[in-house]
């Protein structure tokens, strides 16, 4: 499936069924380096637009909003570990978890890449 992104700017990239979520290239060029990633706990429940995360750099701290709701199944450990995985690989080795999407279909509302890539050229 492709990713699809918000306009807070995190990337989702869904199989259907499950889908792995983290923050672009540009929300992680705009907050700095990061140095504290806030990540939900497994189990938990959000909905879409509910606040999931928090990353906190050297300039700024920001809310990661949930692209599609649904319950968290795995967090990336990896990145609470060395917090700059997400500034050096934001849309591979730096994604924040895995949801277990309550309604696939959300996703339908997010941006495309060609969508994503105009709202970042207009910032």
């Amino acid at each position: 499936m492709p990713v699809f992104f918000t306009p807070d700017h995190e990337w989702i990239d869904s199989d259907g069924a499950t889908a792995t979520v983290g923050i672009t290239m540009h929300a992680q060029d705009a907050l700095g380096d990061v140095v504290f990633v806030d990540l939900p706990a497994v189990g938990t429940t959000l909905k879409k637009g509910e606040v999931a995360g928090v990353v906190e750099s050297v300039k700024a701290a920001a809310d990661l909003y949930m692209p599609a709701g649904g319950e968290i199944v795995e967090v990336n450990e990896a990145l609470r570990d060395d917090p700059s995985l997400a500034n050096s690989d934001p849309q591979a080795a730096g994604w924040f978890f895995k949801v277990r999407l309550s309604d696939p279909a959300e996703t339908s509302s997010l941006m495309d890449k060609a969508a994503y890539d105009e709202l970042v050229k207009s910032l």
